[in-house]
């Protein structure tokens, strides 16, 4: 015999589950305490029918049978003293006698109809009376009344002998009704007890049934939710490498293979999550090396290129000043683009350098009277509103937690672009509206200008897009994209209101206090076309 045949074989888990346990387990609790009910009931109704019997029928039965025998010892006595002394008054103990008699045979005859050896007693004593009454009582009471009766001198010593009879046969009668009580009370004590026995014995199958139950409870459900809670509080603290041991019925042992399996699911998401963590902290790291390398083009971009633009911007002035009209008519339009192509280059570095320090540079978060700072954009725009005849209208205005420095730069686009882009010929009406929607405060900026067309409400806020040429109006095309950004930077949005048609309607949204760590925006990707580089 090998070691493998000798180990002991594993025992199979059993396939019941938690819901046949509990079936056949109140099946069984039911079958046993039906069984008891029924052997406790029965119990009961014998030992209600013993003292029924006891109370109503042999107890009452033997006091009836002593009554009697008294109603036969009046008839006797008033009998002896009519015949010995014929004084009338001895007759009525004797009449009553005779209706008593009548009266307890009667009852008798009722409690013991069911009692053969009683009844026999009965027609005993009864055969008895009737012999006495028939030889000596109806006789001696048939005697007219004032002197004593022969009769009753003549058969004395046979009315005792009869009487005698009488008096055996009672005697005998309640003899056997005393027994039969004694015996009923026996009974009915022997039935009590082993109804008491039958009762506790009830109540000690009650008491381990239900230790059973709750010990079937406890090993079937309490043990194995403990245990399956165990297992889930150490996985839920962190530690996923704990594997859910299933226990239990067999649905439990199922419950425990799924959180088990969740379990699984979950280590390999979280082991997916920590590389996809680990690939965005390299983005992240990559990210800071490109905003590193941003910061270092846009001071490249203000210090290194600037210069020799700004070099190319004085020599070709310098060379128009100079020859000017003195070369011919082309060679002076070429002067004028190198001159308009340098101040244009100018000043579309300055504005991407503006754009891309929105969020970078300009973050002095503190509380911010946008009335303050609107009228401030207003007087740094006074010439140019002045010029185009421009009304300018607002609200009362709120006080936010904002960069003082972009909420100007966010007023002098929006007002600047309303009084740019106005209708030839008319002068432009302007009206900045505030109210607060929920947690954030709503800001409109209406004019009656040329509008924006619904096709475009989104492009206008893309670096570097236009909707006009360079002739028909100045600028390079960073404002609203400006715009967008700093708004984005403060909690908010911002969008062109297509339904408004008589001009233009730009609608944003600030927080009361901007984002505790607002996204970083990127530099839109742009292009810039040969016809933006040339005039």
């Amino acid at each position: 015999m090998t070691g493998d045949e000798d180990r002991p074989q594993a025992r199979k888990p059993s396939t019941w589950t938690t819901q046949r346990w509990l079936r056949v387990g109140v099946a069984v609790s039911f079958a046993v305490l039906a069984l008891l009910g029924v052997s406790g009931a029965w119990m009961l109704q014998q030992t209600a029918s013993i003292s029924k019997d006891l109370v109503d029928v042999k107890s009452p039965a033997l006091n009836t049978a002593i009554r009697l025998e008294s109603a036969l010892l009046n008839q006797e006595t008033g009998i002896r003293g009519y015949g010995l002394t014929g004084t009338k008054d001895f007759v009525a103990p004797y009449a009553q006698g005779l209706a008593d008699e009548k009266t307890y045979a009667g009852q008798l005859t009722e409690l013991l109809r069911d009692d053969a050896a009683a009844v026999g007693d009965l027609k005993a004593v009864q055969r008895a009376v009737a012999a006495w009454q028939e030889r000596i009582a109806r006789p001696v009471a048939a005697s007219p009344p004032g002197s004593p009766s022969p009769l009753a001198t003549q058969r004395a010593e046979q009315g005792k002998t009869l009487f005698d009879q009488v008096r055996s046969a009672t005697r005998s009668q309640q003899e056997r009704l005393r027994t039969d009580r004694m015996q009923a009370r026996d009974d009915l004590m022997a039935t009590t007890r082993l109804r008491n026995w039958v009762f506790a014995a009830i109540a000690a199958l009650i008491v381990l049934l239900a230790g059973l139950v709750f010990e079937g409870l406890r090993r079937g459900i309490t043990t194995p939710l403990d245990r399956l809670a165990a297992d889930a509080r150490a996985v839920a603290d962190g530690d996923f490498d704990h594997p859910i041991t299933p226990t239990g019925p067999a649905d439990m042992r199922q419950l425990s293979g799924e959180i088990d399996f969740m379990r699984r699911r979950l280590v390999r998401a979280l082991a997916f999550s920590e590389e996809a963590r680990l690939r965005l902290d390299a983005q992240a790291a990559d990210l800071q090396r490109s905003n590193a390398e941003l910061e270092q083009f846009a001071y490249v971009a203000s210090h290194d290129l600037q210069e020799p633009l700004r070099k190319v911007s004085s020599f070709t002035q310098l060379l128009r000043r100079r020859y000017g009209g003195q070369l011919d008519e082309r060679a002076d339009q070429y002067i004028d683009f190198a001159v308009d192509g340098a101040n244009r280059m100018q000043v579309l570095i300055n504005d991407l350098l503006a754009f891309s320090r929105v969020g970078r540079i300009h973050t002095d978060q503190k509380t911010v009277d946008l009335d303050a700072v609107l009228d401030r954009t207003l007087s740094a725009l006074s010439v140019s509103i002045e010029e185009a005849d421009a009304r300018i209208t607002h609200d009362p205005l709120p006080s936010l937690i904002a960069d003082p420095t972009q909420m100007g730069m966010l007023w002098q686009n929006l007002i600047g672009n309303a009084v740019k882009f106005r209708r030839p010929g008319e002068s432009p009406k302007i009206h900045v509206t505030a109210a607060q929607e929920d947690a954030l405060w709503r800001f409109t900026v209406t004019d009656n200008g040329i509008g924006i067309a619904p096709e475009y409400a989104d492009k206008v806020f893309v670096i570097f897009q236009r909707l006009h040429t360079k002739d028909a109006y100045a600028g390079s095309g960073i404002g609203l994209a400006m715009c967008k950004k700093i708004v984005e930077f403060h909690g908010g949005t911002i969008s062109i209101d297509p339904h408004y048609t008589e001009g233009a309607r730009i609608t944003f949204t600030l927080a009361p206090r901007p984002p505790a760590d607002p996204a970083t925006s990127t530099l839109p990707e742009a292009t810039l076309s040969e016809a933006e580089l040339l005039p």
